[in-house]
C-alpha cells in the first residue's frame, strides 16, 4: 500500500507591518498607502510601552485604558502613568511627585462686576517682546430669535496668567438674549462699555506687537500668537482677520481632537488634561483664557527631539519617489519620509 501522503502545508503569507501603528497588510503597495494617508510622525500621542503611534491623545486614551485596550500596556500604564499627561514614569515616587505638578487647580474667577471703567489694558505689552496671548469673548444674543452671536465682553491674557486687556464691549446690533446664565451680563454691564471699533483697534494693536500689517505673513515678525478654543466664533463677532499661521486653536488642533475628528469641549479638555472643572455655571472669560492657554503651553512642551517634519503642507517624502522605489523600501524607511499634515505646537519653542 502506498505511505500516506503528508498533509498539506498552508502557505503563510508575507504580511507587511506600519512601523507606527502596527497595522499589517497583505500587500507592500497597500502599506505604502496606508502611509501616504496616515502621516505618521514623531509629532503623533506615543503610547509610552509599546510606542504605538495615534492619531490623538483620545485614540492613545482608549489604547490605554479603554474596554478595547491592549492588556500588556494597561497593566502598565495603570500602575506607572499619568492618568492626564498619559506619560509614564519609573516609581511610584517620581509619579506621585509629577502629579503634583500636572494636577493644576482652577484660577480664580473675575466675575461679573461693574467695571469703574471702560476697560482696564497693560500698557506694557504694546513694547514687550513676542509672546503667545489668549482669548475668550463673552457673547450676547441678537437677531429675532437670539441666535446671532454678538461680543459683549473680551478678556485677553499673557503665558503667566496676567490680564492684558478686559473690557465690556458695546455689541453692534440690538441685544434681544444676554444669556445670562451663560454669561452673567446684563444690560446694565453694557451702558458704558467700549465701542466695538475701539476694542477691535485695541486688540490688533497688542497682537500686532508693533508689526506692521503687510509684514504678518513673515515667518521672522513680532507678532503674536493668538490662543483660544474656536477662535474663529470669537474673531468672527470681533471682525477681526488674523493669519492662520499665528492661530494656536484647541478645538482644532488635530492631537485634542475625538477619534472621529470632532471638536471637543473646553470644559472636557480642562478636565481631561488638565484635571479640574470649569463653566460649572457662569462662563468666566479669565478662567476660560487661562485654561486654553494653559492646555496650550502643555502641548507645546512636549520635547519629539525632531526638528522640521511637523509643519503642515511641507512636501512630503512620497510624492518625489516612484512606486516601484516605495515598494523597496522598508517600514522604517517609509516612515522615515513621512511628514505631518499639521503644525506641531512644539515647534513654536524652536
Amino acid at each position: 500500500m502506498d505511505a500516506e501522503a503528508d498533509p498539506p502545508t498552508r502557505s503563510r503569507t508575507e504580511r507587511h507591518k506600519c512601523f507606527a501603528c502596527y497595522k499589517q497588510f497583505k500587500k507592500k503597495e497597500h502599506l505604502v498607502e496606508h502611509m501616504k494617508i496616515s502621516y505618521h510622525t514623531p509629532h503623533q500621542p506615543k503610547c509610552g510601552v509599546c510606542q504605538k503611534h495615534c492619531k490623538s491623545f483620545e485614540s492613545l486614551r482608549n489604547h490605554l485604558t479603554g474596554p478595547l485596550s491592549r492588556a500588556s500596556c494597561s497593566r502598565t500604564f495603570s500602575a506607572q502613568g499619568c492618568d492626564l499627561c498619559l506619560k509614564l514614569y519609573d516609581s511610584p515616587c517620581s509619579l506621585g511627585k509629577h502629579r503634583e505638578i500636572c494636577h493644576l487647580s482652577a484660577p480664580a474667577s473675575l466675575g461679573t462686576k461693574i467695571l469703574p471703567f471702560a476697560g482696564s489694558v497693560d500698557e506694557k505689552y504694546t513694547t514687550k517682546g513676542a509672546k503667545a496671548i489668549a482669548i475668550n469673548c463673552g457673547l450676547v444674543g441678537g437677531g429675532t430669535d437670539g441666535s446671532l452671536d454678538l461680543c459683549a465682553r473680551v478678556c485677553l491674557v499673557d503665558e503667566d496668567e496676567n490680564i492684558i486687556f478686559h473690557t465690556y464691549v458695546q455689541p453692534q446690533s440690538a441685544v434681544t438674549d444676554y444669556r445670562y446664565e451663560i454669561t452673567g451680563l446684563t444690560e446694565e454691564h453694557l451702558r458704558n462699555s467700549k465701542s466695538h471699533k475701539e476694542v477691535q483697534d485695541r486688540i490688533l494693536e497688542i497682537l500686532y506687537n508693533g508689526e506692521s500689517a503687510w509684514r504678518l505673513m513673515s515667518d521672522s515678525g513680532k507678532a503674536r500668537l493668538l490662543v483660544g478654543h474656536d477662535l474663529k466664533r470669537g474673531l468672527d463677532c470681533l471682525r477681526i482677520n488674523y493669519p492662520g499661521r499665528l492661530l494656536r486653536d484647541t478645538a482644532k488642533y488635530r492631537p485634542l481632537l475625538k477619534t472621529n475628528l470632532v471638536s471637543h469641549s473646553l470644559k472636557y479638555l480642562t478636565k481631561t488634561y488638565l484635571g479640574y472643572d470649569i463653566q460649572t455655571g457662569e462662563h468666566d472669560p479669565y478662567v476660560d483664557c487661562v485654561s486654553v492657554m494653559r492646555l496650550y503651553k502643555r502641548m507645546r512642551a512636549q520635547d519629539h527631539q525632531v526638528k522640521g517634519i511637523g509643519t503642515p503642507n511641507s512636501d512630503s517624502g512620497f510624492e518625489s519617489q516612484k512606486a516601484e522605489e516605495l515598494e523597496n523600501m522598508t517600514p522604517d524607511e517609509l516612515y522615515q519620509i513621512s511628514k505631518s499634515d499639521y503644525k506641531c505646537w512644539c515647534l513654536d519653542q524652536v
